[in-house]
């Protein structure tokens, strides 16, 4: 045991790792040129193997940072560094490891988004930036919709989903990450339902920002034992609802950002901006919102650098919208679990940092002092 803990706590272990960081860093940032921010992100920081070429696979992000963290905290069960003149050490290792760990509970539970609110009106959810999602809406209740929902990670090709609230099947057929609608130059197959009988889903590259991409999904309804049995298709932004009356049952098909639903709501009072003297560029803007939960309003000022952080979210003033049906604010939404942990880390780094000047100082000043004589 001795031997391992002094094989994985050699302090070059650490210098490599922070070497190939690096190294990560820079082929990340020339990768986004090519394949954009957020994808580069993905391959380089966000994966545990990543692949050099696309064919040579080596250390990702994450699992560069995991050896890290196993070096540091291998330091501690080290026996000749509990010492007290070693305790500033100890304390500047813990803050660099509980860093470390606030860094794994960020990447792996966090989540962010948007918000968009036009005045007079209100939201509760927030819509993800990057990932998808397929609701099948039941609307047949009298006093509430009944939502089945089915994550991105479930609508790859051939993947067939089904649920007690549906009586139905539903085979995903193709899956785009970017594609347009074209219409359909010939008469479509008798199996085609919906948008599908006139239009046609066309796959396009992926662009560099992947909020410029246009997501689609061609889906197949089967085991319906009506005649909505067939193929489907959705694009996100589609301004048609899908429907399907099925064993007298109404349903809505809805391909759109994956949501997440708040315990409150906010409401959007009134928004300003202001411009730039003589031009139309946006120096400022703010929201004055009314933050509401169970029914009791509370107004809030949302600018630029002055964020609302409630409920462990931080609504941010990202930008704005001006349509024909008035103004609308977009809030970007984060949610950080581990936001205090670099705070809490940075001062207990510094604290050691300080423990071990003060421990060593009068050693090194008689040292001096020996060598001055």
């Amino acid at each position: 045991m001795k031997q391992i803990i002094k094989t994985i706590s050699h302090p070059k272990i650490f210098v490599y790792t922070v070497i190939w960081l690096m190294v990560l860093t820079v082929l990340g940032t020339i990768a986004q040129r090519d394949i954009g921010l957020y994808a580069s992100q993905q391959k380089y920081f966000s994966s545990y193997i990543t692949f050099l070429g696309d064919t040579i696979p080596a250390p990702g992000g994450r699992f560069t940072m995991i050896i890290i963290l196993v070096n540091l905290m291998s330091m501690l069960f080290k026996h000749n560094i509990w010492k007290l003149r070693k305790a500033g050490i100890i304390i500047v290792h813990l803050g660099a490891v509980l860093l470390f760990i606030g860094s794994g509970v960020t990447a792996i539970f966090s989540s962010e988004g948007n918000m968009v609110i036009y005045e007079g009106a209100q939201s509760n959810y927030v819509d993800d930036y990057h990932k998808m999602e397929l609701a099948v809406v039941n609307t047949s209740k009298k006093n509430l919709d009944e939502y089945t929902v089915f994550d991105q990670p479930l609508l790859k090709k051939s993947n067939k989903l089904s649920h007690e609230n549906l009586d139905f099947v539903i085979e995903i057929i193709e899956y785009y990450n970017n594609c347009k609608v074209q219409r359909r130059t010939k008469s479509s197959d008798i199996q085609y339902k919906g948008m599908m009988k006139n239009f046609d889903l066309i796959k396009l590259k992926p662009e560099k920002e992947s909020a410029q991409n246009r997501s689609g999904i061609i889906y197949k309804i089967e085991n319906s034992d009506s005649n909505y049995d067939g193929i489907y298709g959705l694009i996100l932004g589609q301004s048609v609802i899908q429907t399907a009356t099925i064993n007298k049952q109404n349903f809505e098909f809805l391909f759109r950002k994956k949501r997440t639903y708040l315990p409150f709501s906010i409401e959007l009072l009134d928004f300003k901006k202001v411009l730039h003297p003589g031009t139309g560029i946006a120096k400022s803007y703010s929201s004055e919102i009314n933050l509401i939960e169970d029914g009791l309003p509370r107004r809030v000022l949302i600018q630029m650098n002055e964020p609302l952080r409630y409920r462990g979210y931080t609504f941010f003033q990202s930008s704005f919208i001006e349509a024909p049906e008035g103004e609308a604010t977009v809030l970007a939404a984060v949610k950080n679990y581990g936001r205090l942990f670099p705070y809490i880390s940075s001062i207990i780094m510094a604290v050691g940092l300080l423990v071990h000047l003060v421990i060593n100082l009068p050693r090194l000043l008689r040292k001096q002092m020996t060598g001055n004589k």
